[in-house]
């Protein structure tokens, strides 16, 4: 089945820190590049960091110095550890692959909330 579940958002205030989970079927995890995704209303979805089979990262300039991505490659999940969180930072955070195949279907996400 192929199947994407985020967790771990909720509402903190500026400042804060929340650490995202995803669990992805073996179909999408497989030998994929990894990445999270986010979401705000009114806006396209961009992309937030990725990471490569062998652990490599990189991040959108927004999000530098603040958000880590790991992966668990035995489990099948990929971490997004957010710490310093601004207002800007709201939105729906999604994860999917990075392949050439294209994104597989997307999960419901979790949304994220960040206060003033």
């Amino acid at each position: 089945q192929v199947q994407l579940v985020e967790s771990g958002g909720g509402e903190v205030q500026a400042g804060g820190s929340l650490r995202l989970s995803c669990t992805a079927s073996r179909t999408i995890f497989g030998n994929n590049n990894m990445a999270w995704y986010r979401q705000a209303p009114g806006r396209q979805r961009e992309l937030v960091a990725a990471i490569t089979t062998g652990g490599r990262a990189n991040y959108a300039d927004s999000v530098k110095g603040r958000f880590t991505i790991s992966r668990d490659n035995a489990n099948n999940m990929v971490f997004l550890q957010m710490n310093s969180l601004k207002p800007e930072d709201t939105a729906v955070y999604y994860c999917n692959r990075e392949s050439t195949w294209g994104p597989a279907p997307w999960g419901q996400g979790t949304q994220v909330t960040v206060s003033s």
